[in-house]
């Protein structure tokens, strides 16, 4: 058994356990942690902690409905999921939205498309070609 961490991402959030339904149910993610101020998940080699933005920020953070797309950021998340089409049925169910099916491109051997999570953060979910 192998003693190195998963290597992952940290996401910030104002409402932790939303934004953690989210890509629980989006992307296959377990719970594997929870305290009051972070939430960590894991699925196959990947861990994810939704951190808690410090509650004198979170105070001045204002989340739209829909939210404000937060695209000014160098970094964007990718996650496979089963089938593009249910995930993009999941993801209004859970606060985020993914693009219409005239917007999905493909590229080395999977389907993709963006959008965004409960707060805006924008990602990218990505469907093996092999499963069209």
């Amino acid at each position: 058994m192998s003693t190195m961490p998963l290597s992952g991402a940290v996401v910030f959030a104002k409402d932790i356990q939303r934004v953690a339904d989210f890509y629980e149910h989006l992307c296959s993610l377990v719970l594997v942690h929870a305290e009051h101020d972070h939430i960590v998940m894991e699925g196959g080699a990947i861990q994810l902690v939704i951190h808690a933005i410090p509650a004198r920020i979170a105070k001045t953070i204002q989340i739209a409905e829909p939210p404000v797309l937060r695209e000014q950021t160098p970094i964007k998340l990718f996650f496979a999921v089963l089938d593009l089409a249910q995930a993009r049925v999941l993801a209004a169910h859970w606060g985020g939205q993914i693009a219409p099916e005239s917007k999905e491109w493909q590229a080395r051997g999977f389907r993709a498309c963006d959008g965004y999570d409960p707060e805006g953060n924008v990602v990218q979910f990505r469907q093996a070609l092999s499963t069209l």
